[in-house]
């Protein structure tokens, strides 16, 4: 078998030979070795994409004649050039004229002439090439083929037409002078080239291919870079820096060398290459790639960061590492080049934080419309304007350059003189570096001098920033700097901002200093209710003023619920799905495809599960009856089964009944469909109940040094119901909770919603808790709360082997004991609120910081089944100790109201509507009367527009109404129906404050009969309102009184009073 080697498999003459032994063992045989096309049969692999060879042969030509109008810059006024390729000694050697040959051909032909004019092109080859060549004839640009054979004179007639060719088309003729071709076919065209040689001038065309032809890279090029700087970054990040990592913390003694072997064969891992997080195209091929720089590996004060470098054999050494690498993948290279330090010292940080801000700079400053040597000024004007001008002789001279079809382009080497400008679709590898610099402060003998460096590869983009191919290889302090020593840094302080107390989500001012709740003032203050009044009538105008904006236009859901929509069941695809049971014309229940097969007029008819709405069976003498009822449109039935349809107004079967004397039969099937039904009604629940759950990216785990941690603590919801402690462990993009069996919790910081601390005063356990956006899978459980909590008890403590013990006693135990605890929860406090803090500053990029719950302000209530102890923090209402957990974010609440406020009772409601009116309004039971002021206060100083009521308000109606449509309900005045509640509780007490407004002599009157009066029920109020008006018409006392006991004797309460006089 004959197939393509690893390494150039475009090269045409790369070959592996594969044999099969009798024992049905492959064994590989791979042999690199140079011959012509001619002695291998190789048309059915050898493709030649026509389209792209007469778009790029046409597009160099355009710029060719372009040029030849301006002022020939670019050509130098060549008429014609000479392409030559000889026998390739190196196969890893890539000159300009095997970047041609891919360019336009997309493989090497070795033994073979092309020349170049503005009109044609003209190709000197062997017979088997020529037939491959001969399909590309009858484009834009005439082609011309002469066939070499083994006829000298012929061939020698050739290359004399060549020549022909170049005198007649001018004197110039471009040349590739720094390619050097070998091999029998270069000395014959040397030979006859030789004749002509001082007829003609000759210009070196290398600068004028690379700008007009290999520099600017079309889309399918570019994929094949992408692909390549994926395929190097991934060998970077995802094995050289573990495998490095392993070395390091385990102090094994392993060679820059063997290292680097290790590197080289993870492209005989095709595997390898699935698996990367940077991942690659479907039809990426590994055995396409091969190495075009390193890999190299240099560490231990002796460093190069030119190409040539190669690795050594000396032991990889903890300090400064520098790894780098290049591979070609369909013959486009790329190129990564990272710096790692081990347990760095301040100054190199410091200067490794330059050249990052120097290479970073580079990178931004590269755009189409650049000149090349602006990126190397560029970064000299970073350096010297730094706090280390000094570092400026220690940067490198040249700072990369093109790259592509060619390792390196030197037209576009970065450096402080090339003045070519940058365009749209070139690709340049930038690397950054500082040189032989002295360690002030150096770890070891092998630390003394150290280097640094940085190489990406990019892509010019226009407007806009650079592509950068090889992001996937982190290049951030970070990433590169590993910390072995177990000295642990002391945290610096961090600068606190002052806050102004009036502005934030919880006034500084509703902070009360005691800390009991009997102390707290229960009668409203006169100035502040009317200042929270007026406040609160500005909230309700804003809230309508922002409800109209927002729904200006009458959209909203039809009867105030989402329309569900109409799904179609499948059974069967095919006939032959069938169960085989169903030839003998029975009921068949297929719970594999959750149907039930019926028999109809002699034919199986399947009936999905979900069209069933259920079966029942029935006895009458000696047959059993089984009836199924389906859905169907107009059956009167609740709104648990408002099934959509189709075509409502299609004929439907609505029952089918079966008989049989097969009694036992037919309750097997009907508990078969009754048990279908069941599965089916239950996967329907699991799958919505689940339908708001995601599945997170990978976490991103901290490998240059131990993940910060904080052990022995329980998480809540405990996986599988068990309650066992672990550890939480803080990684680059997310926490990790380990137990001791193994078991994973993974959350990271994107789906942080909220962060909350909360300390052990007052409680038995301290807190960290994550509250997600979306909920995640713990065990079998979502979870959208994740708690992570430690005991503060003195069970956690026992300190019964103590021999102080033996020789205290009484209050002085005791008051020690008191003193231990107090210590030990302050401690637990700190601990866990560093850590707190500590995971802020890894997700300092999420926007959510450390919210800690404000126990001055809290209040009892009842959100689920128990009264709690509900506590507000700067961002949200929190109920954090007991499962289930409340979390209501403050900014997401509409409006408040307070129900069953009224005089005597003893507690009232409140209830929390969101913006969202989709989502069920959150009901806060039984809060104690004696909180009703301060949860006012609290209301209105955070801005929720609040209003209250006596009664519980039906809210399943009322959402479902302003649903229906928002605009009309906010156009009919929105929530001000909640306030007109209050207003008329108000007004109602303002009447009856009015009717006691009488005279002195009224007001002994009414004191002596009070007692009489206590005997009303609450219609009182509207009896008084009557007496008033009565008053009003001038009637005296004794009439009133005269009619007060005549209504008396109606209602039957003459005998009462009577009664009551008597015994008095």
């Amino acid at each position: 078998m004959l197939g393509a080697a690893r390494g150039t498999p475009t090269r045409l003459s790369d070959f592996r030979f594969l044999t099969t032994s009798p024992c049905h063992v492959n064994l590989a045989l791979e042999l690199n070795f140079e011959l012509p096309l001619t002695d291998f049969n190789m048309a059915d692999e050898v493709k030649i994409d026509g389209q792209t060879f007469h778009n790029r042969l046409s597009s160099l030509n355009s710029a060719w004649k372009a040029d030849r109008r301006s002022n020939d810059a670019l050509f130098a006024g060549v008429s014609s050039f000479v392409v030559l390729m000889g026998k390739n000694e190196d196969a890893g050697t890539y000159q300009k004229s095997n970047a041609m040959h891919y360019w336009l051909l997309g493989y090497e032909f070795p033994a073979t002439l092309m020349v170049f004019t503005p009109d044609a092109l003209w190709v000197v080859t062997t017979v088997k090439k020529a037939k491959h060549l001969e399909g590309l004839k009858g484009g834009k640009t005439p082609l011309e083929i002469l066939v070499r054979g083994k006829d000298p004179e012929q061939n020698a007639k050739h290359f004399e037409r060549c020549l022909d060719l170049i005198k007649t088309s001018g004197k110039k003729v471009g040349v590739l002078a720094k390619d050097t071709p070998s091999g029998p076919f270069i000395e014959e065209w040397k030979k006859a080239y030789g004749e002509i040689s001082k007829d003609v001038e000759e210009v070196d065309i290398a600068p004028a291919l690379s700008l007009a032809a290999l520099a600017v890279k079309d889309e399918t090029e570019l994929r094949y870079m992408r692909d390549s700087a994926r395929a190097s970054t991934g060998i970077m990040s995802e094995f050289f820096v573990e495998e490095m990592s392993e070395i390091l913390d385990e102090e094994k003694k392993v060679t820059h060398k063997q290292l680097t072997d290790k590197m080289d064969r993870k492209l005989d891992e095709p595997k390898f290459f699935q698996n990367l997080k940077s991942k690659l195209t479907s039809d990426f091929d590994a055995q396409q790639l091969d190495w075009i720089y390193g890999p190299v590996v240099q560490s231990g004060g002796s460093y190069d960061l030119k190409l040539t470098a190669q690795s050594d054999e000396n032991n990889l050494h903890a300090g400064t590492i520098i790894a780098g690498l290049g591979l070609r993948y369909k013959s486009y290279a790329s190129m990564v080049v990272r710096t790692y330090l081990v347990d760095p010292n301040d100054a190199q940080e410091s200067n490794y934080k330059l050249l990052l801000s120097v290479h970073e700079a580079m990178i931004k400053e590269a755009r189409e419309g650049v000149a090349v040597k602006d990126l190397y000024n560029k970064a000299i004007s970073v350096i010297k304007s730094s706090k280390s001008p000094e570092m400026e002789k220690h940067f490198v001279k040249s700072a990369g350059g093109g790259i592509g079809l060619e390792t390196r382009d030197p037209v576009l080497a970065i450096n402080a003189k090339n003045a070519r400008v940058l365009k749209d679709g070139m690709t340049l590898y930038l690397s950054s570096g500082f040189t032989d610099i002295e360690n002030p402060k150096p770890q070891d003998k092998k630390s003394k001098t150290y280097s640094l460096g940085i190489t990406d590869t990019i892509r010019i983009r226009r407007d806009q920033d650079p592509a950068v191919f090889t992001n996937g290889a982190a290049s951030d302090t970070g990433s590169v700097c590993f910390f072995f020593k177990d000295e642990e840094e002391e945290p610096q302080p961090k600068k606190q901002t002052k806050k102004d107390p009036k502005v934030g989500a919880v006034a500084a001012s509703n902070i009360t200093k005691t800390k009991l709740r009997a102390e707290r003032t229960t009668q409203a203050d006169e100035g502040s209710e009317a200042r929270r009044r007026e406040h609160q009538k500005e909230l309700a105008n804003k809230k309508q003023q922002g409800g109209l904006a927002t729904y200006s236009e009458a959209v909203g859901d039809e009867n105030g619920v989402t329309q569900k929509k109409f799904k179609k069941f499948e059974s069967y695809k095919r006939d032959n799905q069938f169960p085989s049971k169903v030839k003998d014309l029975a009921i068949v229940v297929d719970e594999k495809a959750s149907t039930i097969v019926l028999p109809i007029m002699g034919r199986p008819v399947p009936f999905h599960i979900q069209t069933v709405k259920n079966a029942s069976k029935t006895d009458e003498g000696d047959f059993a009856y089984l009836r199924i009822n389906f859905l169907s449109p107009g059956q009167g039935v609740g709104r648990k089964d408002d099934q959509p349809f189709e075509d409502p107004t299609a004929h439907f079967v609505r029952s089918l009944t079966f008989r049989s004397r097969d009694v036992e039969r037919m309750d097997s099937i009907a508990e078969q469909i009754t048990n279908l039904r069941k599965n089916a009604v239950r996967r329907e629940q699991e799958k919505k109940e689940l339908e708001d759950v995601v599945e997170q990216d990978k976490l991103i785990e901290v490998r240059n040094r131990k993940p910060n941690r904080l052990d022995t603590l329980f998480v809540r919801p405990a996986m599988d119901g068990k309650r066992i402690s672990g550890e939480v462990e803080i990684h680059q993009n997310g926490l990790r909770y380990i137990d001791h069996r193994g078991s994973k919790i993974d959350i990271l910081f994107s789906n942080v919603k909220h962060l909350f601390f909360q300390p052990c005063s007052h409680e038995l356990i301290v807190i960290i808790h994550v509250h997600l956006k979306n909920p995640i899978m713990i065990g079998k459980k979502k979870a959208k709360d994740v708690q992570f909590y430690r005991e503060a008890t003195d069970m956690q403590f026992d300190e019964t082997g103590n021999r102080k013990r033996k020789h205290r006693y009484g209050d002085e135990e005791e008051f020690e004991q008191e003193q231990e605890e107090r210590r030990r929860r302050a401690q637990l406090d700190k601990t866990f609120k560093r850590f707190a803090e500590d995971i802020q500053t890894a997700a300092r990029d999420e926007g959510w910081g450390v919210d800690i719950p404000f126990r001055e302000l809290g209040f009892n209530g009842v959100p689920n089944r128990s009264n709690v102890f509900m506590q507000p923090t700067a961002d949200c209402l929190v109920q954090l100790t007991e499962p289930p957990f409340t979390v209501l974010t403050l900014d997401e609440i509409e409006v408040a109201h307070l129900e069953r406020v009224q005089f005597g009772l003893k507690n009232f409601d409140m209830v929390f509507v969101f913006k969202d009116f989709h989502r069920p309004p959150v009901h806060i039971n039984t809060i104690p009367v004696e909180s009703l002021e301060p949860v006012k206060e609290w209301l209105d100083s955070i801005n929720i527009a609040y209003s209250e009521g006596p009664l519980n308000l039906n809210w399943s109606t009322i959402m479902k109404t302003i649903i229906t449509d928002p605009h009309q309900f906010f156009k009919d005045g929105g929530w001000s129906f909640l306030a007109a509640d209050s207003d008329d509780e108000h007004s109602d007490e303002e009447e009856e404050e009015s009717v006691f407004e009488m005279s002195d002599s009224e007001l002994v009157v009414s004191d002596e009969s009070s007692e009489d009066e206590s005997d009303f029920d609450d219609d009182a109020s509207a009896d008084e309102g009557s007496a008033s008006d009565e008053v009003s018409a001038g009637e005296d006392w004794d009439e009133l009184e005269k009619k007060a006991k005549k209504k008396d004797r109606e209602g039957g309460l003459e005998d009462e009073d009577s009664g009551k006089k008597r015994k008095r």
